[in-house]
């Protein structure tokens, strides 16, 4: 809306024109998703269900009767502010429109005097994420996929039905394994906000930027400052919620956040081109949560035992085994999730 305000007024007052300015809305985005989300998430403590304890978590009657679920207010917050600063297009509603979903399923599991059971939630997930990847096919590629890949020089064309299998997995996985991480204050919300940064940054100074997508040969986004805009909104958001979730948590963001955020990281993936930067963005999440998952599917399904003295999610076992503290396990994984994001980074872009 600003932006199309700005073209209206411009004529009157000069300064108008800045709004159409893709970094001047990523700032506006930023700022005003953190200042919106500082001020109002407290007054929805009230109205927000309280944490039940998660079974055989560490420590989890820390968080017993806590405000739970506030993904529901930030995500909503979120989807308000996008519609109002950034330009959408019908991509991004969509996009919007599957987020808010995926936090709303979240939320209704929040809310629920018993939680749903893990086979209900994944098989929603598997839906939504089915139902995602079948619209970006069409909505932000026009049917016609090709991904650029690590180490490839050339763009590889990428049939629709492997585009919607791959889209599926990356946008399951993503889910889940953040859902995971999510059990410590702060952590999921930090690594969240690590990868929505690096991927803010790759939209807008790398695949938004026709030079240096041809210097680097990646394909040029023509929409990735539009997608920038985005990325950076959910960003202050999410530095809004972790205003209040810092150790010792206010308040948790429950499925309703963790969903919504894991959705939102593999579209932006997605979008990118490269399903591989899931690695870039979520390493730690996907150690720390998909290992997890990994181990429970082989042992369920096939009686095949792995990492049995290792305990899931990672950060239980580094705050039980190795007696590390809510702190140490947010700052450690944060660095290796820098480190990693790096590493990632320049493999991927520059040896190609």
């Amino acid at each position: 809306m600003l932006f199309h305000l700005a073209s209206l007024f411009q004529g009157i007052f000069g300064p108008f024109r800045l709004l159409q300015s893709y970094l001047v809305l990523i700032i506006v985005a930023l700022y005003a998703g953190f200042i919106f989300t500082v001020l109002l998430l407290p007054r929805f403590y009230k109205y927000l269900p309280k944490d039940r304890g998660r079974e055989f978590a560490i420590h989890a009657e820390n968080a017993l009767g806590k405000p739970t679920g506030a993904g529901i207010v930030f995500i909503s917050i979120f989807f308000i502010l996008s519609f109002l600063i950034s330009p959408v297009n019908l991509s991004q509603i969509t996009v919007l429109f599957f987020t808010w979903l995926v936090m709303f399923t979240g939320y209704l599991d929040d809310r629920a005097h018993h939680s749903w059971g893990e086979y209900r939630k994944g098989a929603i997930d598997l839906v939504l994420s089915v139902a995602a990847s079948v619209a970006l096919l069409y909505c932000q590629f026009g049917g016609e996929v090709y991904f650029w890949l690590p180490f490839v020089t050339n763009e590889v064309a990428v049939h629709p039905v492997v585009f919607v299998l791959v889209s599926t997995l990356v946008l399951w996985v993503s889910i889940n394994t953040t859902n995971c991480t999510d059990g410590v204050d702060g952590l999921s919300g930090t690594l969240v906000l690590l990868a929505l940064i690096s991927l803010g940054l790759i939209f807008y100074f790398v695949l938004g930027h026709t030079k240096i997508a041809s210097y680097l040969l990646v394909p040029h986004m023509e929409d990735g400052a539009r997608w920038a805009v985005q990325v950076f909104g959910l960003s202050g958001v999410l530095m809004g919620y972790l205003w209040h979730n810092a150790f010792p948590s206010k308040v948790l963001m429950g499925d309703a956040g963790s969903r919504s955020l894991g959705f939102f990281i593999g579209i932006c993936v997605i979008l990118s081109g490269n399903p591989f930067l899931l690695l870039m963005t979520s390493a730690m999440i996907l150690i720390n949560g998909g290992t997890g998952l990994l181990k429970v599917a082989l042992l369920r399904f096939f009686n095949i035992r792995i990492l049995h003295s290792i305990r899931f999610p990672l950060h239980d076992h580094m705050r039980k085994n190795r007696l590390w503290s809510p702190t140490q396990v947010l700052l450690k994984f944060m660095i290796m999730q820098v480190l990693i994001t790096l590493a990632v980074l320049g493999l991927f872009f520059k040896i190609r």
